[in-house]
């Protein structure tokens, strides 16, 4: 029975709406919005990816966002980023099980190579939204890299519940354990320590090395040179 009002309660906390622009946008700007609740989209005309780059929609793909609401004991509000992927590579995991996925940093959800899914985190204060976007349905043709989809296999209103559980769970975790736990667990479902990288870190400066792990905030520690480490806290990166 809790199991089943957890459910229930998860569940009315989802607002799902046709269409929006932002679902970013719209819960940053609603001052009644608390920490656990979502919105989600079934289309989504304005939607952001990282950087200010447009964030392509498709019918049947899963556009929603949650808030988070700081509190003075939490740990580095970054490292956030590490509890969003870890949610939506555990939820996709649940949804369609078997997939060949990868984090990659700081904010992509990668299938078999290609991009599957991806976050956007942004603050206002001590509030942080959240938004995700994953492509259940189609992969946009993207001008700057290869997309895949999951081919139709769930629904974002069959998603929209799976995301939020794994969600929810992961920011406790992250507010009792700490950001060291997240950091290695994120480590676990990510590109090896040793790989090598390109780091665009501006569309002018790009920086070559292998991957050394992460900060505790979950910004990126790339290794130039023996014993030269570069902290890279935005960017982009090419495996």
């Amino acid at each position: 029975m809790g199991g089943s009002r957890r459910r229930v309660d998860l569940l009315s906390r989802i607002r799902i709406v046709e269409r929006t622009g932002s679902t970013n946008a719209d819960l940053l700007a609603d001052n009644g919005a608390v920490e656990g609740d979502w919105m989600v989209a079934l289309a989504q005309d304005a939607g952001r990816g990282r950087q200010g780059r447009e964030w392509v929609g498709q019918d049947g793909n899963y556009f929603g966002s949650t808030l988070v609401e700081l509190r003075p004991s939490d740990p580095s509000a970054a490292s956030l980023s590490l509890v969003a992927g870890l949610a939506l590579i555990e939820a996709v995991d649940a949804a369609v099980p078997g997939q060949p996925l990868m984090l990659k940093w700081p904010n992509d959800l990668m299938l078999s190579g290609k991009k599957l899914g991806g976050i956007l985190l942004e603050r206002s204060q001590d509030r942080v939204v959240i938004g995700f976007g994953v492509n259940l349905a189609v992969a946009p043709e993207l001008s700057d890299r290869k997309a895949a989809s999951l081919g139709g296999a769930v629904s974002p209103q069959a998603f929209a519940p799976l995301l939020a559980a794994s969600f929810e769970k992961l920011v406790a975790l992250w507010r009792t354990s700490g950001p060291v736990m997240m950091a290695n667990a994120w480590l676990a479902r990510a590109h090896p320590v040793g790989s090598r990288l390109e780091v665009h870190t501006s569309p002018s400066e790009k920086l070559s090395g292998t991957f050394a792990g992460l900060e505790s905030d979950g910004a990126l520690r790339l290794q130039l040179a023996p014993g030269q480490i570069e902290i890279v806290r935005a960017g982009d990166v090419e495996l």
